[in-house]
């Protein structure tokens, strides 16, 4: 009313349905040309008035409104669905010529009453109790409107219409009524009167049910005895009810004209009881029948107590009581949901199949087992259980149990798959079978050679003894050899039959051929041993010769080794020491040796440029040691205020601890990562080295307490917590000044191992056992840029030029740090043959030889270059092309002095290769044990150096830990000797001694290839044993 009639409306009629809104009066507007769409029965559309110009703004209603769009050819399917949609305000009238509703508007009016009502079914069995009132029910087309009232008529004529009675109505489909009493039976058709009479098709009859007996006459009192009640005209009704006692049904009631079926209830006592059949609620229709409740069966005992995985196996249930039992099941709980059914034989004895076992493991406890009589759960003596009310899980103990085993396993004697027999002949089998504990008995096995038995005599635990008396069919030539036990079904070995003719014939050409085989063999035979006497006289001379050979080399290899160690003492002498590294360096190497070792940065960091000047330093490239970190600048305060704060937590005690042993419990967190904490962690606090010792200490005291609970002489073994890797940093740390204190530079020998053929170590694996031909050249060598005069340098024939290459950098650099050092790549050596020819000396090139398809490395003997020779040095300008190193060797493309063993072509080559001497690989043993024993002097000093203590300078830190371990082992009560040993031993020399010892360029500026690495480890290894209290037992 607040609108004026100038103002444009719309209706709006739902999503994108909006209609022009026409003004009738100021307060009323009409919705002009509106078109909605339904494919439903009805469907209600809202409406609401909107603004035109502004469609976001309603006008407001007091109630929400909507519009009922109908369809009337849906969900109307006859005529009184049609006419009876007139309540709902529906305009719709039936189309007799079309079947069909339609709109009132688009037909002509017609008669408003529909066809006689058709009857297609009648329900109450097609038949009606006398004298009882039976409910009924009919389906149809046309039945009614929702305002007629039907009158349903079961007689002729209407018979009995003052006893029929309207119970229910739907318009159209089902009409239900209770039908009255009648003096006496009859039968006629059903009759509906909705303004026009509809008759149904069949005869309808009402009569008088008949009960006549039932059984069995008595059950147990547990219930669920099946019971029969036999009469005639028992289907009559549609209601049906058998009281026991008066008080409860008989359940899962199903019949027929002569019989009635139900499941007796359970009773409290043992009595005999009234059985009353109601039907639609009336009076008992028989007043004799009885059924008396027994006393429950009950079973005292189950055998066997065991059964194999698969099941099958028969369970005898021993008792009494068992006649009254109409059916029995098995059910073992915890293996499944098998259920058996069992078989009663007498009143004694019922048998039961032992359900398979699908989820239970062998020697796990027994199971336990429930059996069910008559449906119902047993219980002993109790009140028995319903399966369906009370679940037996929860609520029964069973009494018997049931243990499950692997199902037995057979095979015959020799485990042959394959059994030949010759039809005719008796069979006998023999069948082996594994010892298991379920006890089985003879009859308990069958045995069938394809579907014939095989009667079994003898019976052990492990044989088992068969035979045939019938004749194999020879139609089949195989036949399956199967056992059963259960449901154990395997198959032992298939049996082939084969012809007695055909047998014979085989044998008579067997044996010719194997004659044939007998003569040639002797003449073999001979021909072999005259050849094998030959060959044993040329075998002993050859004997003869090794042992000459392998006496020289004894002598030479003895003399060899004495001059080279000898010269190894003199150079050692001359030596002015090796440089130690800064103690940044020290560190860095050592808390992160994967990424800061030189050696590999030498080869695998792609950053690093060479300097044109020898005696350059090397630079470390760890994160760590770069001076400014690259931020952006509108980065930095947050980067900064970042690293403040958890600067601040890192200072934080109690957070710490919390956080490492957080970050420890994550299973993606590996030993790498931990150890990498643990290194960041001491660089992050190492000025607060305090502070640090308290966090490692409590972290420490954690791990104890796990160790001690387990085995703690294995405590501090291994490096696998941030706790075990920030002692090692600790100790690395307050060792170090003690390190520099004990002059271990003279003691370590690490670079002068170098100079050490692989034919002299102190590991097997890098001991070359082949005798090598090798002479030495004396070479006089200038270094251009080095500032030195030319220097005499000794080096092997046989040596590559990258080895030669290494003695010269070592003479000429033997007191410059090996971090200062050209690389062998990085340098040319060139050779002057005359006063005017020069030659580019490389590991490979043009006239490198080709062997099986390998390239042979060059060497001095193949340039020929003679003794005295005079060789020049210099720095490359760009890399070589050739190989940097022997450990990049592809031994698929290339070899220095031996081919690759190959023994499937060792015989062929033994002809070509005879002018090699060759001797046993053992005889180059003994080389070990001549190179300990002449390291033997520096291994001794350098373990004196190391394991001696100044009086007036101990380790504090050392004698600081040591007392903390004593404290904690004296806490906790572990007063074992052996045990504090081993702490302080995994604490000292394994954490820190042997890992200088085995990774000395963590300390000194050197070298460490892969032949010192393993020498070193040899040592490692030795000191390591030299701590242990127990005697070492060596093998072979």
């Amino acid at each position: 009313s607040s609108l004026s009639q100038e103002t444009a409306l719309e209706c709006h009629f739902g999503t994108d349905r909006t209609f022009e809104a026409r003004w009738v009066n100021s307060s009323a507007v009409e919705c002009v040309h509106v078109l909605l769409h339904t494919s439903e029965k009805s469907h209600l559309f809202p409406v609401n008035l909107q603004l035109k110009d502004r469609p976001d703004r309603f006008i407001d209603s007091p109630e929400m409104m909507t519009v009922e769009v109908y369809n009337c050819a849906t969900g109307s399917t006859d005529c009184s669905q049609c006419l009876g949609r007139e309540d709902l305000g529906h305009r719709c009238v039936w189309s007799e010529g079309s079947s069909s509703c339609r709109l009132h508007s688009d037909f002509p009016p017609a008669s408003d009453v529909c066809p006689a009502p058709e009857i297609k079914k009648v329900r109450a069995q097609c038949k009606w109790r006398v004298r009882a009132g039976t409910a009924g029910g009919a389906e149809g087309w046309n039945r009614l409107r929702a305002k007629e009232e039907p009158r349903f008529v079961p007689g002729a004529a209407g018979v009995i219409p003052d006893q029929t009675q309207r119970r229910s109505a739907m318009a159209s489909r089902l009409q239900s009524c209770g039908t009255g009493s009648v003096a006496e039976a009859f039968s006629d058709v059903v009759t509906v009167n909705v303004s026009r009479e509809g008759k149904s098709r069949e005869r309808y009859s009402y009569v008088l049910p008949v009960v006549q007996s039932i059984a069995p006459l008595s059950g147990p009192k547990a219930g669920g005895t099946r019971v029969t009640i036999r009469g005639s005209r028992l289907d009559v009704g549609s209601e049906l009810r058998i009281l026991v006692n008066t008080s409860k049904q008989c359940t899962d009631v199903s019949r027929d004209d002569s019989t009635i079926t139900c499941t007796m209830p359970s009773a409290e006592l043992t009595t005999a009881v009234r059985v009353c059949i109601q039907f639609e609620n009336k009076s008992c229709a028989s007043h004799n029948i009885t059924f008396k409740y027994e006393k429950n069966p009950i079973i005292s005992d189950i055998n066997p107590k065991k059964s194999q995985i698969s099941g099958g196996r028969i369970i005898t249930l021993e008792g009494r009581g068992f006649e009254l039992v109409q059916n029995v099941s098995m059910v073992v709980r915890g293996i499944g949901r098998e259920q058996t059914s069992c078989k009663v034989h007498t009143d004694t004895v019922i048998t039961c199949p032992a359900p398979a076992a699908t989820n239970v493991t062998v020697g796990s406890k027994p199971a336990p087992v429930d059996f069910y009589l008559n449906g119902r759960l047993y219980a002993d003596d109790r009140p028995a259980l319903d399966e369906e009310v009370y679940p037996e899980e929860a609520l029964h103990i069973s009494k018997f149990s049931l243990e499950y085993y692997a199902d037995p396993q057979f095979f015959t004697a020799k485990k042959e798959k394959w059994i030949k027999h010759h039809p005719g002949e008796p069979l006998t089998l023999v069948i082996h079978k594994e010892p298991d504990s379920l006890g089985l008995e003879s009859n308990e096995y069958q045995v069938k050679i394809g579907l014939i038995s095989c009667e079994i005599q003898i019976v052990s635990d492990k044989v088992i003894h068969c035979s045939v008396n019938e004749s194999l069919s020879t139609s089949e030539r195989q036949l399956p050899v199967t056992i059963q036990v259960g449901k154990f079904n395997y198959t032992i070995a298939m049996l082939h039959l084969g012809g007695g003719e055909t047998a014979i014939i085989v044998s008579i050409v067997i044996c010719s051929i194997l004659l044939v085989l007998s003569v040639v063999a002797l003449f073999v035979f001979c021909t072999k041993s005259r050849r094998a006497e030959r060959y044993w006289q040329k075998t002993l001379l050859q004997m003869e010769e090794m042992e000459s050979q392998i006496r020289e080399e004894i002598r030479k290899g003895f003399a060899e080794l004495q001059t080279d160690m000898t010269d190894l003492t003199k150079e050692l002498n001359r030596s002015q020491g090796i440089p130690f590294l800064e103690y940044k360096y020290f560190v860095t190497r050592t808390f992160f040796p994967k990424c800061s070792s030189l050696y590999e940065e030498c080869y695998i960091l792609p950053s690093q440029q060479l300097s044109s000047q020898v005696g350059s330093q090397a630079q470390e490239t760890h994160p760590l040691l770069v001076g400014e970190w690259k931020i952006p600048e509108n980065c930095r305060p947050n980067m900064e205020e970042g690293i403040s704060l958890f600067s601040t937590l890192l200072n934080n005690k109690h957070f710490l601890i919390v956080f490492v042993h957080a970050l420890e419990q994550q299973k993606d967190f590996a030993v790498r990562d931990r150890c990498n904490l643990a290194s960041l962690l001491t660089i992050a606090l190492h000025g607060k080295l305090e502070y640090y010792t308290s966090i490692m200490k409590d972290l420490l005291v954690d791990l104890i307490d796990a160790s001690a609970s387990k085995n703690p002489k294995l405590m501090l073994r291994r490096t696998e917590s941030v706790v075990e890797k920030m002692l090692t940093n600790w100790m690395s740390i307050c060792m170090y000044s003690y390190l520099r204190v004990r002059e271990l530079d003279r003691c370590c020998c690490g670079r002068e191992f170098s100079t050490a053929r692989s034919g002299y170590t102190l590991n097997e694996e890098w001991l070359l056992r082949e005798n090598i031909e090798a002479k030495p050249r004396n070479l006089n060598v200038s270094f251009q840029g080095c500032g030195m005069d030319s220097l005499s340098v000794r080096a092997m024939d046989t040596d590559t030029l990258s080895q030669v290459k290494e003695k010269i950098l070592e003479a000429f650099c033997k007191n410059v740090p090996y971090s200062q050092w050209p690389r062998v790549e990085d340098v040319d050596l060139e050779w002057f043959a005359t006063s005017t020819d020069s030659y580019i000396l490389r590991d490979l090139d043009d006239t490198s030889v080709v062997e099986d398809g390998r390239k042979k490395l060059n060497t001095l003997a193949h340039y020929k270059i003679p003794e005295g020779a005079s060789l020049a040095m210099s720095l490359s300008d760009k890399k070589d092309a050739t190989l940097s190193r022997v450990k990049d060797l592809d031994t698929e493309k290339y070899f220095h002095l031996v081919l690759p063993t190959d023994e499937s072509v060792e015989h062929k080559k033994s002809h070509r290769q005879s002018h090699r001497k060759k001797v046993l690989p053992e005889i180059y043993l003994t080389r070990l044990l001549s190179t300990k024993g002449t390291l033997q002097k520096f291994l001794d000093d350098l373990f004196k150096a190391i394991l001696s203590i100044r009086d007036d300078k101990p380790p504090v830190a050392v004698k600081y830990f040591f007392d903390f371990l004593e404290e904690q082992a004296e806490k906790r009560g572990i007063t074992d000797p052996d045990t504090m040993h081993i702490w302080k031993t995994n604490s000292l020399p394994l954490r820190f001694w042997v890992n200088i010892l085995k990774n000395p360029q963590f300390v000194f500026d050197i070298d460490k290839t892969d032949h010192i690495d393993a020498c070193l480890s040899v040592i490692a290894q030795a000191f390591i044993d030299a701590c242990s209290l127990s005697d070492l037992q060596l093998g072979k």
